[in-house]
């Protein structure tokens, strides 16, 4: 790659932050507004410090990003994003950060020329994903933090687009996009910015020989009685292997940290600055890092050292920090403005105005101010009208070279040389900007107001109840009861239920992974077209590079869009279903009245389950007891005594006889089920098309008897039992 293809890429929480990166080199900055961006407790920037970011960045020849890559309830996707981004689009806003597909297709079609960067928090993890998104108009994509060297080369070579991976600063546990943790336990929810980090604090470790319920555990006699934060990451750090990051096809170096302060954006992105510039003059073969620079980024920020991510390895303790603590040494970076180099002609002669041209990488503006007079007393010489000329003051400017010709005998008031000055570098800088900025666009696109109403208001009785099974035995247990319209299930339920199921009316769906990588094993491939010739109905999609690969195939209108396929908002319903999926699952951060206002006449609501917390490249089994490849249970204890039951899954396909390797992953399940057992009264008035039951950790015989259940309350129309459920954000909704 060419050196101007590759861009350094520094956060800014603040004005100063943002200053701080463009004066240690930064070739572009991403910030949030005062509105939908993921840092939402970062100082963050007012509408008029924004706009002054955008034109100054300009005037460096540097880019400003915007993060909208938040997840939007219908009335702020209608009454607030538009006139939200309107100034910036104005102003020549580079770039938006986009996780929700409402807010990907509104900037789409109400500011074209804009570009859409997709966000980490899309969960990006393979080649097919991304051309997905290139063909809906993303121009980058911000690769899942999970993904290897070699990963990201595949995604490379199959779309033109950029590649924006992280280099440096904080890494998240789980999945970005797919974490529950923060807004499940404490309301605070991390596809809104407001991420608690709940991952930071310390728990107990128990490993479960049985499954959740079923009798004895055994408490690890070293790691389960000493406080450990098994779910704190080390920091990462690639200073020492960018040449094998360029070599992957990344073409923006991302640095992670708009919640820290100036000091550190500036002290990081210089010396990412300094070895990025090294290696283009040098050559990756020449590439050495000195330990001085290697330390001074340890003592600017670390969290029990650092590590180079998943780039290099899958997961391991060794990425783990096991420790809250941060760690800083005894440097204070130096924070430098960056000038524009400025030339400059200054033309003085009596009778004639003062005439100034600038000029500043080719581009020029002028002033003609005033009169020049002939002195009558002592006449100004050259030094006097220099020393002036060159209080540039605050500005973004220093003088490179000025040439001044002048008569010998002349006088200007020193205020008309400052008029003359402050006017050329105001055009200068029209001149610089008026290539950025953009003609207002009329809002013609309907935004539905969230106040529509899409049911009736009329009580909806005996919804069809669909289950899905995590585990084979809890498949073979359920799929004789009566009432179950339809079954998700993994592959080796597929193949133990399908045929009788299909004879019994039940429709039949693939669960598929819940993390796609490396592709779909060719050996299921061939099943798959098996099971729909002997009556499978569809699949349960969990990610976007499933249904890239389902679409492409012809198979979009067999996908159900699972829960973490997020549709907050009737524009990313509309999304999925320009897509021509089947149906969509109601998000769990949706409270009653939001869920209300939304369009739910094809969708289904989980209304029973252990929610998914996290999902995790790291194994909680694997970095405290080591890696059995067998697919075990681990308990955290939190403060509060509460367990959550951590899910190895070893085999995501659920296939025996493949070869081919896919990445293995965590599920951290809620202590206690989720539950709507008494809520009927209200779901009846939500207008959905179908109920979910969800059956992941549970026994199978208690998987029955819930089913029972929740059938005897919705379709029989028997009272509830008492049982309690926590009610998730079902009254509460996240913050």
């Amino acid at each position: 790659m060419r050196r101007d293809e590759i861009e350094l890429l520094a956060p800014a929480g603040s004005y100063e932050g943002f200053e701080a990166a463009i004066g240690a080199g930064a070739d572009a900055v991403y910030v949030g507004g005062a509105a939908f961006g993921a840092r939402a407790y970062a100082k963050n920037f007012g509408e008029e410090e924004l706009l002054r970011a955008i034109d100054t960045a300009h005037i460096h020849g540097k880019k400003l990003y915007l993060t909208v890559n938040t997840l939007l309830k219908n009335r702020e996707l209608s009454e607030q994003l538009y006139e939200y981004l309107l100034p910036y689009y104005k102003a020549g806003l580079d770039a938006v950060i986009v996780q929700d597909m409402g807010v990907f297709r509104t900037v789409r079609e109400l500011f074209p020329g804009m570009h859409i960067h997709a966000s980490t928090q899309m969960t990006v993890t393979g080649p097919e994903g991304m051309k997905f998104l290139e063909e809906q108009g993303a121009s980058r994509v911000v690769t899942a933090r999970e993904l290897s060297l070699e990963e990201i080369r595949g995604m490379h070579e199959t779309s033109p687009i950029e590649i924006e991976s992280f280099i440096h600063g904080a890494l998240c546990y789980s999945y970005s996009g797919q974490c529950l943790m923060s807004s499940i336990l404490g309301g605070r929810s991390g596809n809104r910015g407001r991420c608690a980090q709940p991952c930071r604090l310390p728990y107990q470790i128990v490993l479960c020989g049985e499954r959740k319920t079923a009798g004895q555990q055994k408490r690890n006699p070293g790691k389960g009685k000493k406080e450990v934060c098994p779910l704190s990451l080390k920091d990462i750090s690639t200073i020492e292997i960018l040449p094998q990051i360029l070599d992957a096809g990344v073409t923006s170096l991302k640095i992670e940290g708009r919640m820290k302060q100036p000091g550190y954006t500036a002290g990081v992105t210089s010396v990412y600055r300094k070895y990025l510039d090294l290696l283009f003059e040098e050559g990756a073969e020449n590439y050495r890092v000195s330990e001085r620079d290697r330390q001074y980024l340890l003592d600017l920020f670390n969290r029990g050292g650092s590590c180079t991510g998943y780039y290099q390895m899958q997961n391991g303790p060794s990425m783990m920090a096991f420790t809250n603590e941060k760690k800083t040494g005894d440097i204070t970076p130096v924070l430098i403005k960056k000038k524009e180099k400025l030339q400059g002609t200054l033309i003085l002669f009596p009778g004639s105005p003062v005439i100034l041209d600038v000029s500043c990488r080719g581009i020029h503006g002028s002033a003609s101010v005033g009169e020049v007079q002939y002195a009558q007393n002592q006449p100004l010489t050259e030094e006097r009208v220099r020393s002036q000329m060159e209080k540039l003051g605050n500005t973004e400017y220093e003088w490179e070279s000025l040439e001044i010709q002048m008569d010998e005998s002349i006088f200007i008031p020193m205020k008309i040389l400052n008029e003359a000055r402050r006017q050329a570098l105001e055009a200068l800088e029209e001149e610089i900007l008026k290539t950025y900025r953009r003609e207002e666009v009329k809002q013609e696109k309907d935004i539905e107001l969230c106040a529509q109403q899409y049911n009736s208001g009329k009580k909806q009785k005996n919804l069809p109840i669909y289950v899905s099974c995590e585990e084979k035995e809890t498949a073979l247990a359920l799929y004789k009861s009566e009432g179950i319209q339809g079954m998700y299930l993994n592959a080796d339920a597929m193949e133990a239920c399908l045929d009788e199921g299909v004879d019994r009316g039940i429709e039949m769906y693939l669960s598929l992974p819940h993390i796609m990588r490396d592709g779909m094993p060719k050996e299921l491939e061939t099943r798959i077209q098996e099971w729909l010739d002997r009556g499978m109905h569809g699949f349960l999609v969990r990610n976007l590079e499933t249904f890239a690969i389902l679409s492409k195939a012809g198979l979009a209108d067999k996908c159900v869009l699972d829960h973490n396929m997020y549709t907050w908002n009737n524009e990313a319903v509309k999304f999925w279903e320009e897509q021509k999926i089947m149906r969509n699952t109601v998000p769990f951060e949706l409270n009653e009245g939001e869920i209300r206002h939304r369009d739910n006449r094809n969708s289904e609501m989980i209304i029973y389950g252990y929610l998914p917390l996290m999902l995790s490249a790291q194994c909680v089994h694997k970095n405290v007891y080591g890696c059995n490849h067998k697919e075990e249970w681990v308990t955290l204890k939190d403060r509060y005594d509460k367990e959550f039951t951590a899910k190895c899954v070893c085999d995501p396909w659920k296939m025996e006889n493949t070869n081919t390797h896919i990445p293995c992953y965590n599920i951290i399940y809620n202590s206690i089920p989720y539950g709507l057992l008494k809520e009927k009264p209200q779901i009846d008035k939500l207008g959905i098309s179908s109920l979910r039951l969800a059956f992941t950790i549970e026994k199978p015989q208690d998987a029955v008897k819930i089913y029972e259940e929740f059938r005897n309350v919705y379709q029989k129309g028997e009272n509830p039992p008492k049982r309690e459920y926590t009610k998730g954000h079902f009254k509460r909704g996240a913050e």
